[in-house]
């Protein structure tokens, strides 16, 4: 089991990278947050990973923090999530966004994931609510995940995409608190 790389990047591109670690290149699938905070090609990384071995493809996932590998195999756990649908999960929110919601039965937020409909979501919530110790306080997590949502509903509607909204999203500093700050301040993200 391969579980963690440290090597050069060699190639980037789309949801993977490529690590060159003693002259072996590992190909590597990662989530958008990970490929945005990396170091350009010829850097190096040291990221934690998750081989999923079949009898037809040997694949890994990583992750630059062993909290976040830990929460994707968490996810795992959950009957119906295969490692692309869990690295999707982790591609649409911040891990604390889906925390809260797993904690406070917020299945809707969930559904709004590629690839998870109302069952699977209900299944992840029930599954998972009782591993999942909160982190932060539920209530202010649940209003900033509340925000985020109606953010999201304000520039979909405006005719942006729902993937570099929630991009932008992650990127909005955390003291932001009012919905039309934060739109205002994604939507100069946006525009950059």
């Amino acid at each position: 089991m391969i579980s963690h790389l440290e090597g050069q990047i060699i190639h980037k591109e789309g949801s993977f990278l490529i690590v060159n670690v003693s002259g072996v290149g590992y190909k590597v699938a990662v989530t958008t947050d990970t490929l945005s905070e990396i170091s350009k090609i010829g850097g190096n990384i040291s990221i934690w990973t998750h081989h999923v071995i079949r009898e037809d493809t040997s694949d890994l996932y990583g992750f630059l923090t062993r909290d976040d590998l830990e929460f994707f195999e968490l996810l795992l756990t959950v009957s119906g999530i295969g490692p692309k649908t869990a690295l999707s999960v982790l591609n649409a929110s911040s891990i604390e966004n889906i925390k809260t919601a797993v904690t406070t039965g917020e299945t809707s937020y969930l559904t709004k994931i590629s690839g998870i409909g109302k069952k699977l979501a209900e299944k992840i919530v029930f599954e998972l609510k009782e591993k999942i110790s909160e982190d932060v306080s539920g209530k202010d997590q649940s209003a900033v995940m509340k925000g985020d949502a109606d953010v999201m509903a304000a520039l979909i509607s405006l005719g942006y995409g729902e993937r570099e909204t929630r991009d932008a999203i992650k990127k909005l500093p955390k003291d932001l608190e009012s919905t039309s700050n934060r739109v205002k301040a994604v939507l100069k993200i946006l525009g950059k």
